[in-house]
């Protein structure tokens, strides 16, 4: 490689992004980790409860928000491969496609929440719902955080703002969206499943 495709050549940095979403990302994993070990111990304590009122989520729903989130979790990847490529309309294309499986998440999740209160229940029902609602309320705030970043970043792709010798904010965005299916993939089967 000669000395000219050096100084050209972008090298990847690690972590990807900036290094301030990697403090966000680990404070927040921090605060989700304590979250879930609260939930853990308190469960271990009122199983049977748990147990029954666990019935009564919507397994089904899960499954499709977990799907919507590991599509658009990819797609997002391939957003970040595309701009790296500079091929700023694919990168559009695939954010735009990440950003349509996020809303699919909420919409699921918003009505999953409605039927919820359609039947009286809240975060003083009891125990199980307290922590569930809890959570699930906690990671819905983070998809639409989420969901706003790779908006920007969409727009700003859009726009041309980004190219193959500079991406550092996709892949930023990109760092917060993964941490964000990561957390789900934790609740989805401690709430849902076991």
């Amino acid at each position: 490689m000669s000395k000219k495709q050096l100084m050209t050549t972008k090298i990847t940095k690690y972590p990807p992004g900036e290094i301030i979403i990697w403090l966000f990302i680990m404070a927040e994993l921090m605060v989700f980790g304590l979250f879930f070990a609260a939930y853990a111990v308190t469960r271990i304590d009122n199983i049977e409860l748990f147990e029954l009122y666990q019935q009564n989520l919507d397994t089904t729903a899960a499954l499709y928000n977990t799907i919507a989130l590991l599509s658009s979790s990819y797609f997002v990847v391939r957003s970040v491969i595309a701009i790296k490529h500079n091929q700023q309309q694919d990168s559009f294309k695939w954010m735009v496609l990440a950003i349509i499986m996020g809303l699919v998440f909420i919409i699921i999740k918003t009505d999953e929440f409605a039927h919820h209160v359609s039947n009286g229940i809240t975060l003083s029902t009891n125990t199980f719902y307290m922590f569930y609602l809890s959570l699930a309320f906690f990671h819905y705030l983070h998809v639409i955080l989420g969901l706003i970043i790779l908006s920007v970043i969409a727009r700003n792709i859009n726009k041309g703002a980004y190219s193959a010798k500079e991406y550092t904010n996709v892949e930023t965005g990109a760092s917060y969206w993964h941490m964000v299916d990561l957390v789900w993939l934790i609740l989805f089967p401690l709430v849902y499943v076991m």
